[in-house]
C-alpha cells in the first residue's frame, strides 16, 4: 500500500514538471519565431516568395498507448527551436556580411578622401592660382542658344585654369535662365557655363546652388556636373571627391549612378585601378535594376580600362 501512495505521488510531481518544461520550451519557440519573422522583413523586404522555410515540419501527432509518458510533444518542440536558431544564425550572419561590406567600402573612401585633402593643402601652400580675367556676367535661359531673353555683356576673354597653368581663351557670351524656379535657373546657370568650358566659373556656380538648394532634385545634377567639371577641367582628385559626395548625399538622386561611372574613371586617372573596379561591383550591385544598356556599356568600358577582374 505505501508503495502505491509513493507511485502515485510522484506521477504527481512529474506531470507538472513536464508541463512547466514543455511551457518553457513553447515561450522559447514562440520568442524565436516573432525573431525570426523581424530578422527575414529586414532581409527580405519584398516580403511574398522571400521568407526562408522551416527545415523540420512538425510530425503528425500519433496516439500513444495509455500509461506511456507524453515525452514527444517536447521532442518535436526541441526539434523546432534547434532549426529556427540554425535558421537565425544564417540570416544574422547574411545581415553582418552586408553590413561590413558597407563599412569597408566607406573607410576606403574616408581614407582616399583624407589623402586627397591632405595633398591639396601642400598645393595650396604653393604659388596662389591666377584669378580669372573679368567677372562673370548674368546669363540666359535653358539648353539652346536661341533664347528670348536678351543676353548681358561679358568680358572678351576669360583666363582658364587647367591643372596647374592658366590660359587665356576667348569668353563665350553666356545667358541666364529665367524659369521662375530658382533652384532649376541656378542648375541651368552652371551648365551652360560647364558647355562653355568656363571652369572656373561653372565650379563656383554649382558649388553655389547645391548650397542654396540641397533639397532640390537638380542638387544631384548639380553635384555630379561639379565633378564633370573638375574632371573635364584636368582635377581628377577634386573630381572623384565631388562624385562620391553625390552618391553620398543623395543615394536617391537622379544623378547618383552616374557620378559613380564617372568616379570610377578618376580613380582610373588617379592610378587607382583597384578601387575603380571596386566602384564599377558598387555601381552594379546597388543600381542594376536601373541601368540603361547604354550606361552598362560604359561600365564595361571602365572596367576594361582598369582592367577588372
Amino acid at each position: 500500500m505505501r508503495n502505491l501512495l509513493l507511485a502515485g505521488v510522484a506521477a504527481v510531481m512529474i506531470l507538472p514538471t513536464a508541463a512547466i518544461a514543455q511551457s518553457n520550451v513553447e515561450g522559447r519557440v514562440g520568442k524565436l519565431e516573432s525573431e525570426m519573422r523581424a530578422v527575414q522583413r529586414k532581409v527580405f523586404p519584398n516580403g511574398a516568395g522571400g521568407y526562408v522555410q522551416p527545415e523540420i515540419t512538425a510530425p503528425q501527432t500519433q496516439a500513444q498507448a495509455p500509461g506511456v509518458p507524453a515525452s514527444s510533444a517536447l521532442s518535436d518542440l526541441t526539434s523546432r527551436v534547434t532549426s529556427l536558431e540554425e535558421q537565425m544564425a544564417g540570416l544574422t550572419g547574411q545581415i553582418e556580411q552586408n553590413g561590413y561590406r558597407t563599412r569597408q567600402l566607406q573607410d576606403q573612401f574616408d581614407a582616399y578622401k583624407r589623402a586627397t585633402e591632405t595633398r591639396l593643402k601642400a598645393l595650396e601652400s604653393g604659388p596662389a592660382p591666377i584669378a580669372p580675367a573679368g567677372q562673370s556676367a548674368p546669363l540666359d535661359t535653358p539648353a539652346a542658344v536661341s533664347g528670348s531673353t536678351r543676353p548681358t555683356k561679358t568680358p572678351a576673354a576669360a583666363s582658364v585654369v587647367t591643372g596647374d597653368t592658366a590660359t587665356s581663351t576667348p569668353a563665350a557670351a553666356v545667358d541666364k535662365p529665367s524659369t521662375g524656379d530658382p533652384a532649376e535657373d541656378a542648375y541651368l546657370y552652371g551648365y551652360r557655363l560647364w558647355q562653355a568650358k568656363r571652369y572656373p566659373e561653372a565650379e563656383a556656380a554649382l558649388k553655389k546652388m547645391v548650397a542654396d538648394y540641397p533639397k532640390s532634385r537638380r542638387a544631384s545634377f548639380a553635384q555630379n556636373l561639379l565633378g564633370r567639371t573638375y574632371l573635364d577641367s584636368g582635377k581628377p582628385s577634386l573630381a572623384s571627391m565631388a562624385f562620391y559626395e553625390n552618391y553620398k548625399k543623395y543615394p536617391d538622386g537622379e544623378r547618383a549612378p552616374d557620378s559613380l561611372l564617372y568616379l570610377g574613371q578618376a580613380l582610373t586617372k588617379l592610378n587607382k585601378a583597384a578601387d575603380a573596379c571596386k566602384v564599377y561591383d558598387e555601381l552594379s550591385d546597388v543600381y542594376g535594376a536601373k541601368l540603361s544598356a547604354a550606361m552598362k556599356g560604359q561600365i564595361a568600358s571602365g572596367r576594361s580600362a582598369a582592367k577588372c577582374q
